[in-house]
């Protein structure tokens, strides 16, 4: 491939997945101008347009999906063995994009990128808060971390927390004009604090379990927020029932600030995942970070686990 057509479907490509002449422009380190010239040359030699352009979008042609589909992979496998060629210098590097919940980033990401990103001066870690069920292909991730429900098909999944809780907990303000909820349906009369999802534009109902029976409550209330932090913030200042992870809102039950009820009805349930396509060959840098989340506890107890039923197994084959 000539010079100049390499470095014009770079620019495409950009320009395509970015939605956007100007985030593509940031990324690229090019001016606006420049690319939109550079783009206008691409089009002029193949003959086709590629890009459809409004005062407030841009969106690929059919030709220019086609062309996208067909080269974007091609980009991501140069950047995937310029990454690998770290391995040789002895000097991990690159860039790693993660899609998290905000809690996860908070309470999981973050300790570990405390003592990982000083060990590795070289890699980069973005971090990109979000409550949908995100493409990670499509959207160019490296990996992602939600509960373990939620993970894609096809992915390959490593425990990076401990077992978790949710909790529902109100302000001491709220529960002095509101009975306490003593069983899950009764929620259905209070004012709770609802989480809008991204992916579907539903609320997130609310899930509890006890005695091996599992059921969704869908609760309503005056405030709707998307987001965790937000949705503490509103439960402290008395606004109604928040559903939230236990080890956020753990400080604030630990000093009186919230209420916890409910609590029987909230079982654990296996902690984050990361997850990331099978099919992708993780950098030496990926992989250092996913050794360094990967949950000790949960891989100690697994080995235990298998150093158990093989002695078992020798057990019953020898008897």
């Amino acid at each position: 491939m000539a010079g100049e057509n390499f470095h014009d479907l770079a620019a495409f490509v950009a320009v395509a997945q970015e939605r956007s002449f100007t985030r593509a422009a940031a990324k690229l380190g090019v001016s606006q101008s420049a690319l939109s010239q550079t783009i206008r040359n691409l089009e002029a030699r193949v003959g086709i347009r590629l890009l459809t352009r409004t005062t407030r979008s841009v969106a690929p042609t059919e030709a220019g999906e086609r062309l996208l589909h067909g080269v974007a992979p091609r980009f991501e496998e140069i950047d995937a063995e310029l990454d690998a060629l770290s391995k040789l210098r002895g000097k991990p590097a690159g860039t790693i994009r993660i899609t998290s919940t905000e809690n996860a980033a908070n309470a999981i990401l973050r300790p570990v990128l405390k003592r990982f990103l000083p060990t590795y001066p070289e890699i980069k870690v973005e971090v990109v808060v979000d409550y949908g069920l995100t493409d990670i292909v499509a959207e160019r991730y490296d990996a992602g971390v939600r509960p373990g429900g939620n993970v894609a098909r096809g992915m390959i999944a490593v425990r990076i927390g401990p077992d978790m809780r949710m909790a529902v907990v109100g302000a001491p303000a709220y529960f002095a004009r509101r009975s306490p909820p003593r069983i899950p349906q009764d929620l259905t009369v209070h004012d709770c604090i609802n989480l809008r999802t991204p992916t579907y534009g539903g609320l997130y109902p609310w899930e509890f379990d006890k005695e091996g029976r599992e059921f969704r409550v869908r609760v309503e209330g005056q405030l709707v927020l998307n987001n965790s932090g937000l949705m503490l913030n509103a439960a402290l200042d008395g606004l109604g029932l928040a559903y939230l992870p236990e080890e956020q809102v753990q400080p604030y039950l630990a000093d009186g600030q919230l209420v916890r009820v409910l609590a029987s009805w909230c079982q654990p349930f296996a902690g984050y995942p990361l997850y990331y396509p099978s099919r992708r060959q993780p950098s030496p840098a990926f992989a250092l970070l996913v050794d360094a989340l990967r949950d000790r506890k949960v891989a100690r107890n697994a080995r235990a686990f298998q150093r158990v039923q093989s002695v078992n197994a020798e057990r019953v084959g020898s008897a």
